[in-house]
């Protein structure tokens, strides 16, 4: 032991030859190496947990299986797996140091992986950190095993672990959509197309169609899980299972299922496996493609509530905080537009896995990397996105009801549902005389006498102009009655 301006260290070795490592540190000299050359981003892997649990578990089905296998003395065997399972627990993951972004592969990651699990495991043994004649990182930890199946395995483990809280949590926001759609249900707005007024429907419709559409997207990312669950764990260098035992590969997979609970298979072409990365392209493809249906999402609820005076102003967003250091009163909507810049990142990273799994030459993709950073970074993030714009936005809307109302008998547009009775051209210029002068169709309907009271009064029903093809709903529902009072009584003589 040596001592240097920095503290105590120890010295260790690899094939470029002597090293000082933090005497303190359980990783080792690989890491050490991979530290001074790899200071891109200053942010280490254990900023994904997901992603240290998932290394943790696969080194930890490795030992079991050549345990069982008779390739690891017991005492050594059982210590890696103590460590693994303290590091699955949530120890160690301080010591996780290299930088996302490296070259090799993941060899970096790998590497540190096998050090703290060998220093953890030697000191479970009784012995000192370093002290790799007993256990040595690469000979035990590392046994039947390369970079290039335990990276991308874990990286998979992980992803399936992230993929999944998304999916949870976008069912979530889903059914947060879903209760607005119930408690906004009857209540008369107009829809827009292009910006432009078009016909009426209800708020409830509007929430109901986001709940629709965020729930597609949870069983599209259940989908992307299972092409992610295809591992090439026991492929060694290229797929050809080089050093590993026969039987390794199947029974590392079923270790590491049960460790997970992930439905892990063993790819049928493990040669293939490890230089393809179209799952990851395929998980990046639909996490954009949740990422850009929610950010338009966030684009409708800022119109929605927007002025609240000189804008839309048809729902009231919940105030989080104030909205400006200048402007007494602002309040701005600051949850969507946070889920706004997540999907923005989103689809940055799309493009940056789309580039590095294009980029991959011959039996592996060594920009697996950033690959694993860029989605890992968009699930977690996304999720927290999604948890957020349920909790502290979505919950808490409210309506503006007679607002809404007053648009829809107030806007031309609802001449549309006068089109069957009246015909197209004569609703035309209905519609512009409207326009004109900015008297309400139901007046210039009246002044005109093209109509009677009762047929003007059926043609625009609430329930007739919302749901036309409902009329079971219209005829037993006790809420849509007592509301079309209410919109009825709306028509005054004179709405302009």
């Amino acid at each position: 032991m040596t001592t240097d301006a920095a503290g105590a260290v120890r010295i260790e070795h690899d094939l470029l030859g002597d090293h000082a490592v933090s005497a303190d540190a359980y990783y080792g000299v690989h890491t050490a190496r991979a530290m001074e050359n790899f200071p891109i981003s200053g942010v280490p892997i254990s900023t994904h947990p997901d992603l240290i649990v998932a290394l943790a578990a696969v080194k930890q089905a490795a030992a079991e299986s050549n345990r069982e296998l008779g390739l690891l003395d017991p005492p050594i065997a059982d210590a890696i797996i103590a460590a693994c399972s303290e590091i699955r627990s949530g120890s160690l993951h301080e010591q996780f140091v290299v930088d996302q972004i490296q070259g090799g592969a993941g060899t970096s990651t790998n590497m540190n992986a096998n050090e703290v699990i060998a220093n953890r495991a030697l000191e479970l043994l009784g012995y000192r950190r370093g002290d790799y004649h007993v256990l040595h990182p690469l000979e035990h930890v590392n046994l039947g095993q390369s970079t290039n199946d335990v990276y991308p395995t874990a990286v998979k483990v992980a992803l399936g672990i992230a993929a999944r809280g998304l999916s949870d949590a976008l069912r979530a926001l889903a059914a947060e959509c879903a209760d607005k759609a119930v408690e906004f249900g009857d209540m008369l707005k107009l829809g827009r197309t292009q910006l432009q007024d078009a016909v009426p429907m209800t708020l409830g419709q509007e929430f109901g169609a986001f709940a629709v559409t965020i729930g597609e997207d949870a069983d599209r990312m259940d989908e992307a899980i299972s092409l992610i669950a295809e591992i090439n764990l026991g492929g060694t260098a290229i797929g050809t299972g080089l050093n590993a035992h026969p039987s390794y590969a199947a029974q590392a997979c079923e270790r590491l299922r049960q460790l997970t609970g992930l439905p892990l298979t063993t790819a049928g072409d493990l040669v293939e496996a490890t230089s393809d990365v179209g799952s990851f392209v395929q998980l990046s493809g639909v996490t954009k493609r949740a990422a850009v249906k929610l950010s338009k999402i966030c684009n409708d609820l800022r119109l929605l509530s927007s002025g609240p005076r000189a804008g839309f102003g048809e729902i009231v967003l919940p105030a989080v905080q104030a909205g400006s250091s200048i402007m007494p009163g602002k309040v701005n909507p600051v949850i969507p537009e946070v889920v706004n810049q997540v999907a923005f990142e989103v689809i940055g990273n799309d493009l940056t896995v789309t580039l590095a799994a294009e980029a991959g030459q011959l039996q592996l993709n060594a920009f697996e990397p950033i690959i694993a950073r860029a989605l890992l970074s968009s699930l977690t993030h996304l999720r927290a996105a999604v948890h957020v714009l349920g909790e502290r936005c979505i919950r808490g809307i409210t309506a503006r009801e007679d607002r809404m109302r007053a648009a829809v008998y107030g806007s031309a547009s609802i001449a549309t549902a006068l089109n069957p009775v009246l015909g197209y051209e004569a609703t035309t210029a209905l519609v512009a005389e409207a326009v004109a002068t900015g008297a309400s169709i139901p007046d210039l309907v009246r002044r005109s006498a093209l109509l009677d009271d009762t047929t003007l009064d059926t043609a625009l029903h609430p329930d007739n102009l919302c749901r036309p093809h409902d009329s079971a709903r219209r005829d037993v529902s006790g809420n849509a009655r007592r509301r079309r009072d209410q919109d009825t009584a709306a028509l005054p003589a004179d709405t302009a």
